[in-house]
């Protein structure tokens, strides 16, 4: 980076590394809301805006609901049933909710997964739940049809037994596809509704927690549309924590939380974000700089150079906004009173207590005494058991106060997890320890509708609501109980230190001093005026957390972020209802694409990228017979033109005609990464040959090969280009389509698609990521010789390749990306047929993308393919498997490139879905071996 930078920028990227929080918070924007709803108002007058947001997509317990993840609903929530259903999931119902009602915003989907036991309530099973606003109160929403927040529940994974979020990784494919078939057709309704009949894509897609970011990112990229990402809480913090506890190794931690693919979510989520939202400072400047791929200090200094229109020589990095969670206060009414003062009015109006006062009240000798309250799971980092021993060992709080801990809902302790049980019977063995019965009081059982009650409850006898934990990423139970009119006592570490900074309504401790929080609690509890002092201020500044502030300033992001969504050169989208024809139609069939793609071997190499770089299409006007109708098109080939062909464009594409890949009943994609190239035709041929003739099936070749390594294949095979519908080359840096071949064999018979280049433009580093690649392959080559070099002759527009000689002197494609990242270079590194090949090519760009290009582009349904593999291949053979399309695993083939998978982050068993039933395996590779895995799945009969 530093041969990039002048002088001055230099010296700011070294230095004392604690110093970089404190520059970059100095130097963070101050928002005047006025401005937003301003700037807003005038910005969305004429939008209307599709979200999408994603939610921790973990799988949930259908056989047991003693470790049930995630349950996502709009009433009714069950937070505290278990780890996953905490405070992020009422944060992000209420977003989705809060921003329904926002002018300007038409749709909100939060998509999450759908849970249909018999051993959880039947509205997890619901397709679709629409989130009914809390209050009509300044809501300038549009009504309509389709407007509004909606929970979406999509089913994926397995269906017959218990999966926990750490077993998630092998059917986030599957929730991709899934989702993006929603996110298309969803398109297309509210295109009918309010685009004029053009589809309305999401304005952004919004990934929360790390599998959801990574699902995020992968849809993001199929759709070309802006993508958010909130990590709640991040692998790399936890990380270090269990370390630091040192009961478990590094991998033992991998093995138990598979923590490194988390991980490896979390880099792939800061690839592909525009904007990462935090709630905090301390998130930014302790947790998110222990990723590679973000430097505060150097976010800093991009954001400058592109405020001074200064090139960052393809460098990218996520914006970190803090925008703290939101909360509803219409109908909060802080209570006024005491308890005496309240037993003389319902003796007056016999108003009933809440039903779950007395359940807690049940508890104490003394129920009159300022309640100290916990709300949390009995989670170890929630720190319960400290302060249990804080207050047991202070004998003045014990006289003073009582102390309540609402630890989520359990009908018995034997059917809790492990690390909760074990937290409720170390507080149960403090209670004895300490004789404290008739003083705390910890209920089975609470409803979500009654956590009000119980804040007001702590409120009347001028209690304190205290949150000990080791660390917490915002807090927002800390703002409900202000909202109530309580005084806090609050963790230093994390969140509670910027709510604090807002409220001044209490006091902050060092979670691991026992005294310091005994301290603490006994200061407010028994100084009245200090108490009194917290409450109000808590009270008087606590609408900053209110829901409309948050979206005002979440929605003012998104119109910062560069509009993107597909777009074609063609008016011929992949969904429109254009005329079928014969399921037999195909490329083969149809002499010339016209599709304004340009004609190119390897595609321009230039310094330009994207729109500004697609020339030479053309048009055929459909009037003119494709019999006599002949068309000029150069085909550029890297380093240099070979030559040019005329090429008969007879097929016109009006009237309905498109590539058949939607008419076929299945498509074959041929994604074998061989152990040698020259084994590649036979492979190919014996795949045709076991297809047969009984079904009308497309096929689709998927390889790290450049395209004119493809031909010479085909030709060494006898196989004409024509027998297959696509070619998804550069291990999907590029996609091209078969056409006529020249008469005079100048030219080679492949067509680019130039919307798929432009498509995975995003973050592309272009010709400053090449420079850094240039100088990478420098060093290694100095220090073990000529090693690796790049081959510009397979290198294109979005793929620069490098001829590695010697794949043992070259570090693991682990550590190249990790380089990659640290210096905010963007990109997707693989190392291809057996470590002989690096390709480098767009962040968001993959074979298994660039599949789900062709599902958006031309309505090839995933559900119809069948992809073909060996036992291993090329680093990004894992993206190959999964999904809802079916898998035949060729065996015998591929085991050479195992050496390139045995210094991963996280081993491969981790994300592959081996059990999946839409995979398959092969005893061999010959016509009758693959027949009968084809039989396996339905494909062909016997």
């Amino acid at each position: 980076m530093s041969e990039d930078l002048s002088e001055g920028e230099k010296g700011d990227l070294v230095g004392d590394g604690s110093a970089r929080g404190d520059r970059i918070s100095r130097r963070m924007p101050r928002i005047n809301s006025v401005d937003i709803m301003e700037n807003l108002a005038n910005q969305l007058k004429e939008k209307k805006f599709y979200i999408t947001f994603i939610w921790n997509v973990v799988l949930s317990n259908q056989q047991s609901s003693r470790s049930l993840h995630g349950l996502i609903r709009g009433e009714s929530m069950e937070l505290g049933r278990d780890s996953d259903t905490g405070g992020q999931v009422k944060y992000v119902v209420e977003l989705a909710r809060a921003l329904g009602t926002m002018p300007g915003v038409y749709r909100v989907d939060l998509l999450t997964r759908q849970v249909s036991a018999p051993d959880v309530d039947w509205t997890y099973a619901e397709p679709t739940e629409m989130l009914s606003p809390r209050t009509t109160e300044n809501s300038m929403q549009e009504l309509g049809e389709s407007s509004g927040a909606y929970i979406i529940r999509i089913p994926f994974g397995p269906k017959d037994k218990y999966i926990p979020k750490e077993m998630i990784w092998p059917h986030i494919p599957e929730f991709v596809d899934c989702a993006l078939s929603h996110i298309r057709q969803m398109s297309k309704v509210l295109g009918e509704q309010i685009g004029g009949g053009e589809p309305v894509w999401p304005v952004a897609i919004h990934g929360h927690y790390a599998d959801a970011g990574d699902s995020a990112a992968l849809l993001s990229g199929a759709l070309n549309v802006p993508m958010l990402f909130t990590g709640h809480s991040l692998g790399r913090d936890k990380l270090e924590q269990l370390l630091k506890q040192g009961r478990q190794s590094r991998e033992e931690i991998n093995t138990t939380y598979k923590i490194m693919r988390r991980i490896e979510a979390e880099e792939l989520s800061l690839d592909a974000s525009e904007v990462v939202i935090t709630s905090t400072r301390q998130e930014i400047e302790e947790q998110w700089r222990l990723y590679d791929g973000f430097d505060p200090i150097l976010e800093r200094k991009l954001r400058a150079r592109i405020g001074r229109g200064v090139s960052c020589h393809g460098r990218f990095m996520p914006r970190m906004v803090v925008i703290p969670p939101g909360m509803e206060f219409h109908h909060i009414v802080p209570h006024d009173g005491d308890m005496d003062g309240d037993v003389e009015r319902n003796e007056e109006n016999s108003t009933p207590d809440p039903p779950i006062w007395s359940e807690i009240m049940r508890f104490f000798s003394n129920p009159r005494k300022p309640m100290i309250l916990a709300l949390a799971r009995p989670d170890p980092k929630k720190n319960l058991t400290t302060l249990v021993k804080a207050f047991g060992e202070c004998r003045p709080l014990r006289e003073l106060a009582n102390l309540t801990l609402i630890m989520g809902n359990r009908d018995s302790i034997d059917e809790m997890s492990g690390a909760n049980a074990s937290v409720l019977l170390s507080i149960l063995k403090l209670i004895d320890k300490y004789d404290l019965y008739g003083q705390v009081a910890y209920p089975k059982h609470h409803k979500q509708y009654e956590v009000p009650d119980i804040y007001r409850l702590a409120a009347k006898t001028k209690g304190v609501f205290i949150n000990p934990a080791f660390i917490e990423p915002f807090g927002l139970t800390l703002i409900e109980a202000a909202a109530y009119g309580l005084p806090i006592v609050a963790t230093k570490n994390g969140g509670p230190v910027d709510i604090h900074r807002v409220l001044d309504n209490g006091l902050l401790v060092d979670p691991h001093d026992q005294q310091s929080i005994a301290d603490a609690l006994l200061k407010l509890v028994s100084d009245k005026h200090l108490w009194a002092r917290c409450r109000q201020n808590g009270l008087k500044n606590i609408h900053l957390f209110s829901w409309p502030e948050h979206c005002k300033t979440y929605l003012s992001r998104i119109v910062m972020c560069k509009p993107r969504q597909p777009r074609w050169q063609s008016s011929d989208v992949g969904f429109e209802n254009l005329e079928t024809n014969s399921p037999g139609d195909s490329l083969r069939d149809i002499q010339d694409l016209s599709l304004n793609l340009k004609f190119s071997l390897d595609g321009e190499k230039s310094e330009g990228t994207g729109t500004g770089a697609i020339d030479n299409s053309f048009d055929i006007d459909d009037s003119v017979d494709r019999k006599s109708n002949l068309e000029k098109a150069d085909l550029k080939f890297s380093k240099g033109a070979i030559g040019s062909l005329m090429e008969k464009a007879g097929q016109h594409f009006g009237g309905g005609r498109f590539p058949a890949m939607r008419m076929r009943k299945y498509i074959f994609v041929i994604a074998v990464d061989c152990d040698s190239v020259s084994d590649i035709p036979k492979v190919i041929r014996t795949i045709m040959d076991a297809a047969g003739k009984e079904n009308p099936i497309g096929f689709i070749l998927s390889t790290s090969l450049s395209v004119s390594e493809v031909h010479s294949i085909l030709i060494s095979g006898s196989i004409s280009p024509l027998d297959f519908d696509a070619f998804i080359c550069n291990s999907g840096g590029d996609v091209y389509y078969p056409s006529l071949s020249s008469e005079d064999g100048l030219g080679l018979p492949f067509t680019v698609d130039s919307d798929y280049q432009s498509h995975i433009e995003y973050r592309w580093g272009g010709e400053g990521l090449r420079k850094t690649l240039v100088r990478w392959a420098t060093s290694v080559n100095d220090k073990n010789g000529q090693t690796v070099e790049e081959n510009e002759s397979r290198s294109t527009t979005h793929c620069y390749a490098f001829r590695v000689k010697d794949a043992e002197l070259i570090p693991p494609v682990k550590e190249l990306r990790k380089l990659m990242r640290v210096q905010a270079l963007r990109c997707h590194v693989i190392y291809c047929q057996n470590g002989t090949t690096l390709n480098v090519i767009p962040v968001l760009a993959s074979r298994a993308q660039a599949l789900r290009y062709l599902y958006i582009r031309w309505g090839l349904e995933l559900s119809n393919v069948i992809t073909f593999v060996g036992e291993c291949g090329d680093t990004d053979y894992e993206g190959l498997l999964g999904g809802v399309h079916k898998t035949v695993i060729l065996k015998g083939i591929g085991n050479d490139a195992l050496k390139l998978h045995s210094n991963r982050s996280y081993p491969l068993e981790h994300v592959l879905p081996f059990n999946s039933p839409n995979i398959v395996q092969a005893k061999g590779c010959c016509n009758e071996d693959v027949r009968a895995s084809l039989q396996n799945l339905g494909v062909i009969k016997e």
